[in-house]
């Protein structure tokens, strides 16, 4: 399973241009293509965004922190806009056109600050195997514009030297630990501490958002459920909310879904025919 890189162009403005390739049957017609899980993280402070899909509002307001998703979503090819709140389409400030959404994979979409504080959009595949009677799935991912972290739980290291945009994952005991990030190699909190209540048979997907400099780190957490290893388990997942700051929504609206893959919006919308 491979993704192909996200592209930022500038074309009288910033124009993004995000593209998928390699998962599922791309040769598949609309109706018996694999669909996919897919979450949205928005982690880019003080960036709160209207969005737009072929051309109609779909999202107002969508803030930082949020957490959108899960929805199921066929493949498909689709045109996104972010503008400001209450600015028309044509005055966007971030553009893709013909977005291509993957078939057969479960995916969460962290639009976020780069390490040296600049916005980007980074792809994430989850974790979603099943996990051992009595175990959950801890992944933390770093996707804050700060210098390389220690992730702690109970006060003791768990992940190490974790740099953005990386990930770490264990699978670790089910139950309620304490949790707080500090720099890599030292004492010193950047984040926490905050409960995370880890539930048997789910992954909790911790990232840290924010900037450094701005002083506004925070964390903001996602679960998915059903990885039993008894019978009965979703191995596929659903997603969650868990934690402060997260807000998780979905639609259904007549017609197919679609994936807004910008900027931090996830919202169905009805699908353009004839464009495979």
């Amino acid at each position: 399973m491979q993704f192909a890189m996200f592209r930022r162009v500038a074309a009288g403005g910033a124009v993004a241009a995000l593209t998928f390739a390699g998962v599922g049957a791309a040769t598949m017609s609309p109706a018996y293509a694999a669909s996919s899980k897919v979450s949205v993280v928005h982690g880019i402070p003080d960036t709160p965004v209207d969005v737009y899909v072929n051309g109609k509002k779909t999202l107002d307001n969508f803030k930082p922190g949020d957490v959108a998703g899960p929805l199921t979503l066929p493949e498909g090819e689709y045109d996104i806009a972010l503008t400001k709140p209450g600015e028309a389409v044509d005055k966007a400030i971030l553009k893709v056109d013909d977005a291509k959404v993957p078939g057969g994979a479960n995916i969460s979409l962290a639009a976020h600050l780069s390490a040296d504080g600049k916005p980007e959009i980074t792809p994430f595949v989850n974790d979603v195997s099943k996990v051992g009677a009595g175990k959950a799935r801890l992944i933390v991912r770093h996707t804050a514009a700060a210098p390389a972290v220690d992730v702690r739980a109970g006060g003791k290291p768990v992940f190490e030297g974790l740099t953005n945009p990386k990930e770490a994952k264990a699978d670790v005991a089910a139950g309620t630990v304490k949790a707080d990030v500090v720099l890599a190699g030292t004492d010193t909190v950047a984040i926490g501490p905050a409960d995370l209540n880890l539930k048997e048979g789910t992954a909790t997907i911790v990232y840290a958002i924010g900037s450094a400099k701005d002083k506004n780190l925070k964390l903001v957490a996602q679960t998915i459920t059903g990885l039993h290893s008894a019978p009965g388990g979703v191995p596929s997942g659903n997603g969650g909310q868990a934690g402060t700051g997260v807000d998780t929504w979905w639609y259904v609206l007549a017609g197919a879904g679609v994936l807004l893959l910008v900027g931090g919006g996830a919202r169905v919308a009805t699908a353009r025919t004839g464009r495979r």
